[in-house]
């Protein structure tokens, strides 16, 4: 399921470019589920993590164009848990704290403010 077009995440990308992306390994498609393993690095027997988001500026490896503008996610119908359940609130218009935190790091401003 894809989000419309005025669904501030469907260009925003901020949290895609700010947070370390770790889920649980049977997320996999190696391991029966839906991430792709080659965007994964493996962190132990029961935890991996998306691939570029423990650098020190993060940016998912399946996040392409620019960060508040024109940002998607290339897995997004295949992505992880935590990708699934960040920011539940901004289809209605407002993110979560969270959210929030990310948008200022990218110099955007607060969904309900934009």
């Amino acid at each position: 399921m894809s989000l419309p077009d005025d669904n501030p995440c469907t260009h925003c990308g901020a949290c895609c470019a700010s947070f370390r992306v770790d889920f649980a390994r049977e997320e996999l498609q190696s391991e029966g589920g839906c991430v792709p393993d080659g965007l994964a690095v493996p962190l132990n027997e029961t935890l991996c993590r998306m691939r570029g988001t423990d650098h020190a500026q993060p940016r998912c490896a399946a996040l392409s164009g620019r960060v508040g503008v024109d940002a998607r996610c290339g897995i997004y119908e295949w992505r992880p848990a935590p990708c699934r359940e960040f920011g539940l609130l901004a289809p209605l218009g407002r993110g979560d704290d969270a959210c929030e935190r990310a948008r200022r790091r990218h110099g955007l401003p607060p969904l309900d403010a934009s």
